[in-house]
């Protein structure tokens, strides 16, 4: 994880005329921001696993619902 250069936010914050207090209020916000736990999101492996997963799910339910199509029209040509 990239370092976070608190001092240099904030000092970028006053030099744009930001007041000292507020410069450092934001940067607060920002270093608690940056120092979430990140393990609860996503990578790019997971969505990719998820994608998978429910593209079988997808498949599994088209392949069900032509079954059930072909037995209701059989059931519907017998009865002629």
């Amino acid at each position: 994880m990239a370092t976070l250069d608190t001092h240099a936010i904030a000092r970028s914050l006053t030099d744009a005329g930001a007041d000292p207090k507020l410069a450092d209020a934001i940067t607060a916000a920002v270093r608690q921001v940056a120092d979430r736990d990140t393990d609860a999101l996503a990578t790019k492996a997971d969505l990719a696993a998820l994608e998978a997963r429910l593209y079988r799910a997808m498949l599994l339910q088209a392949g069900a619902i032509v079954g059930a199509v072909v037995a209701i029209l059989r059931m519907l040509g017998d009865g002629q």
